[in-house]
C-alpha cells in the first residue's frame, strides 16, 4: 500500500531522537545503527504474545530486553539466544512501550524482502501488537495504532505499510487473518492508492 497525507488528526508527537512522547521506553539491545543515508519508508505490523496465546505480563518486555527466562515456559526453549526486538509493542489495552529510537534499526523483520530489497530492517519501522493471530485484536490497540501511523508517517517519509507475512512469504504469517486491514487503513487520514 501506497500512501499520502490529506489531513492529520493526532496527538503523538516524535522527537528528532525518534522518540514517542507518548510512549513508556525501555532500551532494547537489539538494534543498530542504520546504513548511512537509509530512508524510512516501510512499517511493518507484526504480533507477538509471550507465553503463546497469553496477553498481559511481561514476558514480551523481557524478551526484547534479552531478560527472558527460557526455562519458565517449554515454548521459551526456541527463544535461547535469539536476540529480537521492535520499535513499537502496542498491548491489549492500548498502551504503547518504544523499544529502540525511530533513527536506529530494530531487528524485527528478519530475513525480508520488499519490492526487490532485502533487508527490511534497515529501511523500516516495525510496530508488534500484543496478539497470537487467532484472537482479534483489540478497539484500544486499532485506535493506538493509527495514532501511530499517523505520527510516523507525518515524522518520516513512510509511503508503504505491510505484514511481517507480506515481507517474509512463507516464513511468516502475522499480523495474521484476525487483523482486521480494512479497520486500520481506513481509519487513518490518509488518501492509499495501490502500487
Amino acid at each position: 500500500m501506497r500512501i499520502g497525507f490529506n489531513s492529520l488528526h493526532f496527538t503523538m508527537d516524535i522527537d528528532s531522537a525518534g522518540l514517542l512522547d507518548s510512549a513508556a521506553f525501555i532500551l532494547s539491545p537489539n538494534c543498530d545503527e542504520r546504513p548511512q543515508g537509509e530512508i524510512i519508508g516501510l512499517l511493518v505490523i507484526h504480533y507477538i504474545s509471550l507465553p503463546p496465546g497469553q496477553f498481559s505480563g511481561d514476558d514480551v518486555i523481557q524478551f526484547f530486553t534479552n531478560r527472558l527466562d527460557c526455562d519458565f515456559h517449554p515454548a521459551y526453549k526456541s527463544l535461547q539466544g535469539v536476540k529480537v526486538s521492535a520499535h513499537f509493542f502496542i498491548r491489549r489495552d492500548g498502551a504503547v512501550i518504544q523499544f529502540v529510537p525511530c533513527e536506529k534499526r530494530a531487528w524485527h523483520a528478519g530475513i525480508s524482502t520488499w519490492q526487490g530489497r532485502e533487508r527490511c530492517n534497515d529501511f523500516s519501522i516495525g510496530i508488534e501488537l500484543e496478539g497470537n493471530g487467532t484472537v482479534p485484536f483489540t478497539d484500544a490497540q486499532y485506535t493506538a495504532l493509527i495514532s501511530l501511523t499517523e505520527c510516523l508517517c507525518a515524522r518520516y517519509p513512510i509511503q508503504h505499510i505491510a505484514g511481517h507475512s507480506d515481507i517474509a512469504p512463507g516464513r511468516k504469517s502475522d499480523p495474521g487473518p484476525c487483523f482486521d486491514w480494512k479497520r486500520y487503513t481506513s481509519g487513518l487520514e490518509v488518501c492509499r492508492t495501490q502500487d
